[in-house]
């Protein structure tokens, strides 16, 4: 089995997906509107990335900012967006919901991993503002489809965060641990040796494959450093 770790990268449109696949990319997580830290995009754009590289993407399904699922109306229109971007082939997908008390909001995600049709998908950073981290991972544990976990280890970045990844690195195998860990959310390059040294094995980048601010394009250079620093 090959020791080579996954660098994910975010895609906004066709442009950003063909530079981090010329740089090195191994997934993208397809989203929109970064303002609101990703949002579910249209089914035409998923299109057109699909159509532009070859490598898998991972297609967001949240409907507005923060970590709730939103009013039911929006809860309908996300199962809608599901639906019609597995219509299009979509086969990977990145979700996640807390309730107010920060517990899982298993009645929505269970209602759109229903709509998946066993693809798989990534429970998202809503991991890092969870009440009880190994209470959720523990309760997700056999939902159909899940093998990634998105996580800084805390909320605020992986700095904060670091102790968090490396224990529950050492957790793989357990009950609620068998997803893979991908490490984003202010994540930087001298990071990764001590991640490394942990067992992280997926890496998950966003504006440090722009380092011209959100309004540029995805920079190959910069997904080929992560990928050369990851070799």
């Amino acid at each position: 089995m090959s020791n080579r770790a996954v660098l994910e990268v975010i895609a906004l449109n066709a442009e950003d997906a063909i530079a981090a696949q010329a740089g090195g990319a191994d997934r993208l997580e397809l989203v929109t509107d970064m303002a609101a830290d990703g949002l579910t995009p249209p089914r035409e754009t998923f299109a057109a990335i699909r159509a532009a590289v070859d490598i898998p993407l991972r297609v967001m399904l949240r409907a507005a900012d923060g970590f709730a699922a939103g009013t039911p109306a929006d809860v309908e229109a996300l199962l809608e967006q599901a639906r019609a971007l597995r219509a299009e082939g979509a086969d990977q997908f990145v979700l996640g919901f807390l309730n107010s008390d920060g517990t899982p909001d298993l009645v929505t995600v269970e209602r759109l991993v229903a709509e998946l049709g066993g693809a798989r998908w990534t429970f998202h950073r809503a991991i890092d503002r969870a009440a009880d981290r190994d209470g959720l991972r523990k309760s997700l544990a056999e939902l159909p489809g899940l093998d990634t976990y998105l996580t800084a280890g805390a909320a605020e970045g992986v700095d904060a965060g670091l102790p968090v990844l490396e224990a529950e690195a050492a957790r793989a195998g357990e009950p609620g641990y068998g997803p893979q860990i991908l490490v984003g959310g202010a994540l930087r390059l001298d990071h990764l040796p001590r991640l490394r040294a942990a067992g992280v094995t997926a890496f998950h980048i966003g504006g440090a494959a722009r380092p011209d601010g959100w309004s540029a394009p995805v920079s190959p250079a910069a997904v080929a450093q992560w990928r050369e620093a990851l070799a």
